[in-house]
């Protein structure tokens, strides 16, 4: 399906940042969300005034290098899952929450209720604005398109469905008191996992064409699980568990502990978890490939501290497992950049695209020799990534 998807659909991109008009072939694009109005200063939190947009960078990722097609501006934020962005399976539409904005008067951040839905064949900034209920955070789309999940900070699951290029909220489900955070689709579209941020553990939907149930299957995980991936053969998924860091309402001193990686059995119901991976603090991003071979993870590992804290590293860590026979095992560890966001494979399983906020780059590395090598030719943006998608797989 994805080779005939590769050949079916050709789309015409246009730059809203100065590149001109680019016909390409739709075999592999990614978008990154970045947040151009936060700086993180010596691991303090800075809004400085006359900052950069936020932004939604197209990255097609089919060939090398890879290449930027669209840099769009967009409402975004950092704060939340690496997960407020997706991306429709024919390219044409992406879908961005998360939405913030400063109020320098006040000195406050200002989260909004909607999810911008974007014509990525427009030559005009073709956004429409969907309000929601509440603040939303993580979002999937499904393989046939025509769905999308996307997960509220109100402990709500809110329906989406795709019809041409129109989204429309069709309806909700209560999954939690606390936050949702990342949400991900099986990949047969039949279930979809949700994070319970503040209350521990992976709550399992139930999907049957536009109706989406709560199978009131529980799944264990780590403390606040925040990022959720599974892998395009069907039998695989990991949720990144951030730990007290990602907890609401704690002034605890962090000092960069070991966190966890949930893998998650898939292949056949009644999910479950098998295995937790140690990880440095704070892994931000996790991603399994999509032939099941390998799992990411881009954890922090106390680079997000201030320098008085004895927990404090310069630079976060990008890990590679290697999953044989339903067994991860570390085989790679590279340093990465700053407090780093969101982790993505390419479709051949062959590359890293990693998000270094603080650098304001999209790193990218390549699997050689089951070990990670840095390729050197990161993608520099003008705001900060964190979050990233790639078409649904």
């Amino acid at each position: 399906m994805l080779k005939l998807r590769r050949l079916a659909h050709t789309i015409l991109l246009s730059s809203v940042a100065g590149l001109s008009p680019i016909a390409i072939q739709a075999a592999d694009l990614i978008v990154s969300a970045n947040d151009g109005k936060y700086l993180r200063v010596d691991g303090k939190d800075t809004w400085p005034r006359n900052a950069n947009p936020d932004t939604l960078t197209v990255l097609d990722a089919s060939t090398l290098p890879f290449k930027p097609l669209k840099s769009i501006p967009v409402e975004f934020g950092i704060q939340g899952p690496p997960q407020a962005v997706a991306i429709t399976p024919n390219g044409q539409l992406a879908f961005v929450g998360a939405p913030t904005r400063y109020d320098h008067d006040n000195t406050r951040l200002v989260t909004d209720n909607f999810v911008q839905v974007i014509d990525l064949e427009s030559d005009a900034l073709g956004i429409t604005k969907l309000s929601l209920p509440t603040h939303p955070q993580g979002i999937a789309v499904n393989r046939t398109g025509d769905l999308v999940l996307v997960a509220g900070v109100d402990g709500s699951l809110y329906v989406l469905t795709i019809d041409g290029k129109q989204a429309a909220l069709i309806n909700s489900i209560k999954l939690s008191s606390g936050r949702l955070a990342g949400v991900s689709f099986t990949h047969d579209g039949k279930h979809a996992l949700v994070a319970l941020r503040d209350q521990q553990g992976v709550a399992v939907v139930d999907i049957n064409g536009h109706e989406v149930k709560d199978s009131l299957m529980r799944l264990s995980s780590g403390v606040a699980p925040y990022t959720i991936d599974v892998s395009s053969d069907g039998r695989w998924a990991v949720v990144s568990n951030v730990g007290l860091a990602g907890l609401a309402g704690s002034d605890a001193k962090r000092l960069g502990d070991t966190d966890t990686v949930s893998l998650i059995d898939v292949s056949s119901v009644p999910f479950k978890t098998v295995q937790y991976l140690n990880v440095p603090s704070v892994p931000e991003g996790v991603a399994i490939s999509p032939d099941g071979r390998w799992i990411t993870v881009l954890s922090m590992d106390g680079s997000n501290l201030t320098k008085d804290n004895p927990g404090r590293k310069e630079k976060g860590k990008l890990i590679l497992f290697s999953l044989k026979d339903g067994v991860a095992t570390q085989v790679s560890e590279v340093p990465s950049g700053t407090a780093g966001q969101g982790v993505a494979f390419t479709q051949d399983s062959q590359y890293v695209i990693a998000q270094l906020n603080v650098e304001k780059q999209l790193a990218i590395y390549k699997i050689e020799n089951d070990r990670l090598q840095d390729t050197g030719t990161p993608i520099q943006l003008e705001a900060g990534p964190a979050s990233i998608r790639t078409m649904p797989r």
